[in-house]
Parts: C-alpha cells; structure tokens; sequence
C-alpha cells in the first residue's frame, strides 16, 4: 500500500500544481483573459501578446491601451481627437493594479501623447495616484516621456471650425448667457449665497454617442492569476477647457481586485463619475452575484437617478466569466482567452427591465 501511495504522489503532486496555475485545466480558471470596452481588436491583440508571452497584468493593460492611443482608437483616445472648446486636446489615463490595488492616473495632461504610460510612471514612481494638467505633463516628460507635442490633428482643428460655424452647438454649458452663442458665458441671473434654488433639469438630449466620447477600459488577468485595469480616453468632444471626466478615476472608469475581479466603463462620465459604478460591480462580485447581475444592478442604479444618461460596463470575475449590461445605447465589449482562436467582439442591448432582475437577483442573495 505505501508503495502504492509513492508511486501515484508525483501525478498528484503534477495535477494540484497544474489546477493551482489554473491557466489549462477545464472547469478551472482559465488564464490568461484581456477584456475591453468597444470593438478595440487591435487593442485586445497587443494586451493578449503581452500577457500570453508571460507579462505581468499591468504590464499587458499598459500595450493594449498604448495600441488604442496609437490607433487613436474611434478618435475618442489617445492624441489628435476630441478638442475642447479651445481646440486644444488633453489625455486622461489609468492604470490600477488589483494585487496591491496601487493606482497612478493623469488627467487634463498637455503635450504628451501617452497617457497610459504616463499613469504608469506616477504608479511606479511616487506615492500620489493622480496628476493632473501642466505639471502631469511636466512630469511624464522628466520622465522620459516624449514632449513638448501639439496633441491637435487635422481632423480636431475642422472639427472645431465647424462646431464654431454652428455657434458652438451643442455645448456643456447650462443656465448662461448667450444660451445659443459661442461664449465667453455668464450666468443667467445673480445667486446670492444661502439662496435656494431647483434642482436642475436633466438635459432633454444626451451630448455623448460612441464617436464623441469615449474610453477604452481593459481589464487582463495575467497567467497567474493578477488582475490589471487600465483606461485612456482624450475626454467628451468640446468639453469646457479643464474639465476631467471618470477616465483617471479609479472606482468609475475600471477597478480591480485580484480577490474578485475588475470592471471596465464607458459612457457619460460625469454622470457616471457620480456613482463609481465599477467599484460597485466589484465589491457586488464579492458578495456573490455573477458578473451580469453585479454589471446590471451598477447600471441600474445611475439609470434610475438618470434615465436618459448614456452608459456601459463589462464586468469580469477572478475565474474570466465576464458579462456586459449598458443604458442608452447598444455596448459591444471584446474578450481574448485561451479557449478563443482570435479576438471575439460581444454585443449587448440595453433592457428596460434591467433594474427589476437586478434586484431581484441581489433580494435572492439575502434570503440564502
């Protein structure tokens, strides 16, 4: 018998070793997994390259989402898209790792046009998690990074000749004078401190679509099992100079956490920024519910305060089961791991009865 026991233990020992990497063994975790916001393929493909070569999490989100700001993906991330109300174009980044849940992010950052690299180096090389403006730039740039460089395009620079020649419409502004006029702005009438005033009304038509704002978020979960997040988008289309939308905000645009997993945004971040929707996903994933549950209750949740806002988010747990859930408009997410050939795209409709089964899931749950 003890001869026996022998000569079957280094089988037994192969076999806990192989379902402890998790990465070829069916039914276990299947690693490695990139997941991306939007038909980014190209994107997808240089995170899975890094990853699948042995590359750490973080490692893998910094190339896919440098790819995107290559590609300039949608015209939404990375240089030469999406000016503001100056022309100018700035980067807002992210990068979080969910071993040691370090964040560095950038935002409103000029003249350099790698903004996930720029998070990188903040997350590598201080103790702070954001750097925002002049001084972000000034940064990445004592670091090594490319720069002084015009961050404007072709395509921006028309983009606002034409945005001017139909009176700079639409706009973010509200309540100023002119109502329907290039500025500069002044509000409507004089609030005194203490006054008490309505609440403001929601805005009848929402100003963000695919193609005027947008991020990529990526989540990788490496071959050992480390989740990574990383986000980089040039902001919403004729933004007031300075503004800063969920992209470097950890909590909003991605999070991620190697004990359940990570979610990726899109959409109206000012709205979305609000309710830190992916942190929401996550610590849902944590208590039990499966991705599309958490993914749909997030979403739910800002679609009740904001019925008309414009929105989506996948979700990915620590075992790569991912799912999607979005408000306002059709979301597609791309997915690469082991069991696919290629890059697969998913699509997902919004649903109006998206909060009542996400509800309900989440009521289930509390009476087990």
């Amino acid at each position: 018998m003890a001869a026996t026991l022998l000569s079957v233990l280094p089988v037994f020992l192969l076999l806990a070793v192989s379902m402890g990497i998790g990465d070829e063994v069916e039914g276990i975790r299947k690693y490695p997994v990139v997941v991306s916001t939007w038909p980014f393929v190209d994107a997808v493909k240089a995170a899975w390259s890094a990853v699948d070569g042995g590359f750490s999490a973080v490692d893998a989100v910094v190339e896919g989402c440098s790819a995107c700001e290559d590609l300039r993906c949608d015209g939404t991330v990375g240089p030469g898209g999406s000016p503001d109300e100056d022309g100018e174009t700035t980067l807002d980044a992210l990068v979080m790792n969910g071993a040691t849940m370090e964040v560095g992010a950038v935002a409103a950052m000029r003249y350099v046009k790698y903004g996930i690299r720029a998070a990188r180096l903040v997350m590598q090389h201080t103790q702070h998690t954001l750097l925002v403006g002049e001084k972000a730039s000034a940064f990445a740039i004592s670091m090594g990074l490319p720069g002084p460089t015009n961050l404007s395009s072709s395509e921006s620079v028309e983009k606002l000749s034409k945005w001017k020649e139909n009176s700079c419409q639409p706009n973010f502004w509200r309540d100023v004078l002119p109502s329907n006029g290039c500025g500069p702005y002044r509000p409507k009438g004089s609030y005194g401190f203490g006054e008490v005033t309505c609440p403001p009304k929601e805005s009848e038509a929402s100003l963000i679509n695919q193609h005027n704002h947008d991020t990529i978020a990526m989540a990788v979960i490496d071959k050992i099992g480390h989740v990574a997040v990383g986000t980089s988008t040039n902001g919403a289309t004729f933004k007031i100079p300075g503004r800063v939308g969920d992209g470097p905000i950890a909590g909003s645009s991605a999070y991620a956490d190697d004990e359940v997993g990570a979610c990726g945004a899109t959409g109206d971040g000012d709205i979305m920024m609000r309710f830190l929707p992916c942190y929401q996903v996550v610590e849902s994933m944590r208590l039990g519910l499966e991705p599309k549950v958490a993914a749909e209750d997030a979403i739910s949740r800002i679609a009740r305060k904001y019925p008309k806002f414009v929105g989506a988010l996948f979700a990915v747990n620590k075992d790569g089961v991912h799912a999607g859930a979005c408000h306002g408009w059709t979301f597609q997410y791309s997915v690469r791991s082991p069991d696919m050939d290629d890059v697969e795209v998913f699509t997902v409709l919004p649903s109006t009865s998206t909060a009542r089964r996400s509800q309900a899931a989440i009521g289930g749950m509390l009476l087990q």
